[in-house]
């Protein structure tokens, strides 16, 4: 099993946002600090368990840089990379 960790793309497999692909922000205590640029937008990410999520890829980005770096992000980044990540896997 691989370990989740920052600049992760993850889904909820439990909850309303069953499902929905996510960013990892960070991950504090358990609980991975989650956003996808629309409902959960970098400004107020979604704390989730880890084990609510399942990990999907660690693929090189844009977005997974600037996460691992520490840079400021955008919500439209965010959407953009994960609507080709997602697309490219379905």
């Amino acid at each position: 099993m691989h370990a989740i960790s920052p600049g992760d793309v993850v889904r909820s497999h439990a909850g309303r946002d069953r499902e929905s692909y996510f960013f990892v922000l960070d991950v504090v205590g358990g609980y991975a600090l989650l956003a996808d640029g629309k409902l959960r937008r970098v400004e107020s990410p979604k704390r989730k368990n880890l084990r609510h999520i399942a990990f999907i890829t660690d693929e090189e980005s844009k977005v997974r840089i600037k996460i691992l770096r520490g840079e400021k992000l955008q919500n439209a980044e965010i959407r953009k990379a994960l609507a080709a990540m997602v697309g490219a896997a379905e």
